[in-house]
């Protein structure tokens, strides 16, 4: 599979079952209304499992344009490579949010709540701080990052029987059951202020979505803070990427 291909499959399915989970827990008379954050960041931890499965083996399993930045920074990816990953990754942040919507048509229709039918495509703060919102998205994104430097590229493992049998930037099967709980434990620990969305395609694109589709009862799309969860992640995806080349200078 070529690997915008399966960028763009892999976003799909992240963005299909992680905005499946919120609108579970969200909408009116679903199965799981009113569960609670637990099955959300939960439901999202095994969506990140779910779409780096489908796609590591080809493309290094990506599917965060934060990532890749990262990944390109701290030179692990060609940026001309980059560009294709992150149109893929937008367009099946899109495609899976779409999805995600028609999967759960009818409890949209009834669901009175407009925040709710927002909250089911994009993030929003709990309290309205851009700063610390900004803040926030940034810290959550380091906390990302990082750890999957450490335990995924093979710059810091060069000789390593892992370094020779990892697929591409040394995501292997091993190491995405790690990042799906690393998702889990975010959204538990640092998800309160803002929802995480650290990664821009996940919230960008649904939000576009959000926008474009005909859902009754709708607000606006919050486009006065759609900004925050794209620029903090990003600015998270560079610090990381910083540490990270220290990192791999001081044990060279």
């Amino acid at each position: 599979m070529h690997p915008f291909v399966a960028e763009f499959i892999g976003t799909m399915m992240l963005l299909l079952l992680g905005n499946g989970v919120v609108a579970n827990v969200l909408l009116t008379r679903t199965k799981g209304y009113d569960t609670g954050w637990l099955v959300i960041t939960a439901g999202w931890g095994i969506a990140v499992f779910v779409g780096a499965f489908c796609s590591a083996e080809f493309s290094g399993a990506h599917i965060n344009p934060a990532v890749t930045v990262a990944m390109t920074l701290a030179n692990e990816l060609a940026i001309d490579q980059a560009l294709g990953y992150l149109v893929a990754q937008f367009l099946g942040a899109a495609v899976g949010a779409l999805l995600a919507y028609f999967f759960y048509r009818e409890h949209f229709r009834i669901t009175d709540d407009a925040d709710a039918k927002l909250a089911c495509f994009c993030t929003a703060p709990n309290i309205r701080n851009m700063p610390q919102s900004l803040f926030c998205e940034a810290i959550g994104t380091f906390a990302l990052i990082l750890p999957i430097f450490l335990m995924a590229t093979p710059t810091l493992r060069e000789g390593s029987a892992a370094a020779d049998t990892d697929p591409v930037l040394g995501l292997g099967s091993i190491g995405l059951l790690p990042v799906g709980l690393l998702v889990f434990g975010i959204g538990l620990s640092l998800g309160g202020t803002t929802g995480y969305a650290i990664n821009p395609a996940r919230d960008l694109a649904p939000r576009i979505v959000h926008a474009l589709l005909p859902i009754g009862g709708k607000r606006d799309s919050d486009w006065g803070y759609a900004w925050v969860p794209v620029a903090g992640p990003l600015i998270g995806a560079v610090l990381a990427a910083l540490v990270y080349r220290l990192i791999a200078m001081s044990v060279t």
